[in-house]
């Protein structure tokens, strides 16, 4: 489409609006007492209903606020249990530690210490006590017997015996005879 430079109207655009050469004067007519007092009341009673939303809001409000500070209460207080506590495990490594060390250097002090020409002369200066010689020496000889004798070879003559029934029949036929 050409534009036509004469007309000032732009295609595709919305057209301008005319102000009016004159204000309109809007009149305003007095309200009666009674429909006043209506709107009053009215009023009132909205501003009531307004004023009790705003309270219920305003409590909710404060209430949120509460339990966040409560729930970040609780997390920090939460952090800081776990930060002793790993404090605390963080000292006990440390004796721990310690305390293996001084196992290790006492170790190694009793070896070194545990020599035996040391244990000799400890034994001979302080208990008395002296070498195994010759003269202490006794030699016992034993028979090459053995006599060692097996308790089924010998055979009592209780064992032989019959049960308590039998010797009392046998006795009674003993005294028949």
């Amino acid at each position: 489409m050409a534009y036509n430079s004469s007309s000032r109207y732009q295609y595709e655009t919305s057209p301008r609006k005319i102000k009016p050469e004159y204000e309109q004067i809007k009149k305003k007519y007095p309200k009666k007492s009674t429909a006043r007092k209506t709107t009053n009341n009215k009023k009132e009673k909205s501003k009531t209903k307004t004023n009790a939303k705003s309270n219920d809001i305003q409590a909710k409000v404060i209430l949120y606020v509460a339990v966040g500070f409560i729930i970040a209460f609780a997390i920090s207080y939460r952090y800081s249990l776990i930060d002793k506590t790993y404090s605390n495990l963080q000292t006990l490594k440390g004796t721990l530690a310690t305390t293996q060390k001084e196992i290790a250097q006492l170790q190694a002090n009793m070896e070194s210490t545990l020599n035996l020409t040391d244990i000799e002369k400890q034994a001979e200066e302080k208990l008395g006590m002296k070498k195994l010689s010759t003269e202490q020496i006794i030699y016992v000889t034993l028979p090459k017997s053995d006599y060692v004798e097996t308790s089924s070879e010998e055979i009592k003559e209780d064992e032989k015996s019959e049960n308590w029934f039998m010797e009392i029949i046998n006795k009674i036929l003993g005294t028949l005879k």
